[in-house]
């Protein structure tokens, strides 16, 4: 079982304008993969794969004028993104077919900038010291302690 867990961290300015921006990427990387697999839907067609979608709108989106800003974070919680997309699409099929216990799953839904943002980042894209947490393109943030962690995170 995974627990998890919720510190205060004290980012500077600037890291606030980094986090916002990470924020801002990955609500654009679900929004847009996530009309891709709707209209590929509605055409009558599969939905894509992950490494595909993680091809359309990460390597090549960077490359584009338009979001050319992807650049600007890290890889790590893009691909995140699109990975829970691909679990919440799972999630909704099997709950179609009965195959998952409880309520029935909605399918997912766009993610706009009044709900709660978050990202997340594997083993790589970030390192936990005393008072610092480092992540990957933001830099060390300060961090406040409440309790110990229980196991190292992953």
């Amino acid at each position: 079982m995974k627990a998890r867990f919720k510190y205060r961290i004290y980012p500077t300015p600037g890291q606030k304008h980094q986090l916002a921006k990470l924020f801002g990427c990955v609500r654009v990387v679900w929004n847009d993969s996530l009309a891709c697999c709707q209209e590929k839907y509605k055409s009558g067609g599969k939905k894509p794969t992950n490494s595909q979608l993680q091809k359309q709108f990460i390597t090549q989106a960077k490359n584009t004028e338009d979001r050319e800003w992807l650049k600007e974070v890290s890889n790590i919680p893009l691909q995140q993104s699109l990975n829970d997309l691909n679990q919440a699409y799972q999630n909704f099929f099997k709950s179609t077919k009965g195959q998952r216990k409880g309520k029935p799953v909605k399918p997912p839904k766009f993610k706009s900038r009044k709900s709660k943002q978050t990202a997340r980042f594997t083993r790589g894209g970030f390192k936990v010291g005393q008072h610092k947490v480092y992540l990957a393109k933001i830099g060390k943030l300060k961090i406040v302690w409440s309790r110990e962690l229980p196991a190292p995170p992953s």
